[in-house]
């Protein structure tokens, strides 16, 4: 995954602000200036989301981070498929459309980079590394529950996370077609999936060890976990249709295309898509694929990670390697070392 100089230059101004100032709440007003210039050539913003870009700098490298968080889970969640997320991440995909085809795999990383940004930006509230946002203020200390417990320490802000996260990553979507629709439809489902996910954690306090008062708060949960759960909404993605109004040449929402109900509009958290997949083997992108060619697989398997599926018949490359290193090392008084030499023959498979 490559990230583009700008970016990069872009960072680096604001951690400079951080080591002068100590938090990023102190922006001053040659970073902000900096941050006009390098708001301008990100590639990929739409105009609403260069607006949020230039007013908020804190708030961008947040969603950066978070947009790289999301591309990094679909990297893994998809690591031995043929489609494995490798034709984003870098250029205009950061923050623009990725995707011509509104397959699957277009939803989930819609879904995936969305919850990635609303994963960042709570997190960055709770650190206190932006200016708008802190800790939950509804979950205020000294509000006592019927089992004895109360809210206390440092909630995440998740609320003001899915806000952000709505209003930059929806700000793509101007086209108002059936293709923004379901963007538009993945992307709450991928900020749905953070909320779903977040958990309450517990501290006890009381004489000798007892549990006679505890003090809660609620917290963000690994980012895997919620990689986990989309990838689950993936195998179960829903094939949708546009709808239009009597009047409006437009379609104003998607409903279940196999349903046995008329007009029946998926569940909010549902990941949903428009088109077949492709089958992800030859070099396209227009499909969003960059084929198989040169792809590790496994000889063994008759999964799709297997040189059968992965390399979709064209056969596979066998290279052997032999790796040496010192082992069964002795200490002999004194003062030496004496190693024996091991090695190991392995041997590496890729597609043709």
């Amino acid at each position: 995954m490559g990230v583009s100089r700008n970016t990069k230059l872009f960072v680096g101004l604001i951690y400079v602000s951080h080591c002068m100032y100590g938090n990023f709440l102190a922006l001053s007003s040659v970073v902000a200036l900096g941050a006009n210039i390098i708001c301008n050539k990100i590639p990929g913003l739409a105009p609403k989301q260069r607006t949020i870009c230039q007013s908020r700098p804190d708030a961008i490298v947040a969603i950066g981070e978070g947009a790289k968080l999301g591309i990094s889970e679909c990297q893994y969640q998809f690591r031995n498929k043929r489609w494995n997320c490798s034709n984003i991440g870098s250029g205009d995909s950061m923050f623009g459309h990725v995707h011509l085809v509104g397959s699957r795999e277009a939803a989930f990383t819609y879904a995936i980079s969305t919850a990635g940004v609303t994963y960042a930006v709570t997190q960055a509230c709770s650190q206190g590394n932006l200016s708008n946002c802190g800790c939950d203020r509804s979950k205020k200390e000294g509000r006592f529950s019927a089992q004895g417990w109360k809210w206390g320490g440092c909630s995440a802000d998740i609320t003001y996370g899915l806000k952000l996260a709505r209003k930059f990553m929806d700000a793509r979507e101007i086209e108002e077609d059936e293709r923004s629709l379901m963007n538009l439809h993945n992307n709450r489902a991928g900020r749905k999936a953070v909320k779903e996910k977040m958990r309450t954690e517990c501290k006890c306090h009381g004489v000798s060890g007892s549990c006679t008062m505890k003090t809660c708060w609620t917290t963000l949960p690994s980012f895997r976990k919620i990689g986990e759960h989309l990838r689950m909404k993936y195998n179960k993605a829903k094939l949708v249709e546009p709808i239009k109004g009597r009047r409006a040449r437009r379609p104003v929402f998607l409903t279940l295309k196999k349903s046995k109900r008329p007009h029946r509009k998926p569940r909010r958290s549902d990941i949903v898509y428009l088109e077949k997949s492709p089958n992800y083997c030859e070099y396209d992108l227009t499909t969003g694929t960059l084929g198989t060619v040169g792809r590790k697989c496994n000889r063994s398997s008759t999964e799709i990670d297997g040189c059968g599926l992965m390399c979709c018949g064209r056969g596979y490359n066998t290279h052997q390697y032999t790796r040496t290193w010192q082992c069964n090392c002795k200490f002999h008084w004194c003062c030496y070392v004496n190693c024996s030499t091991c090695s190991e023959r392995t041997e590496e498979f890729t597609c043709k």
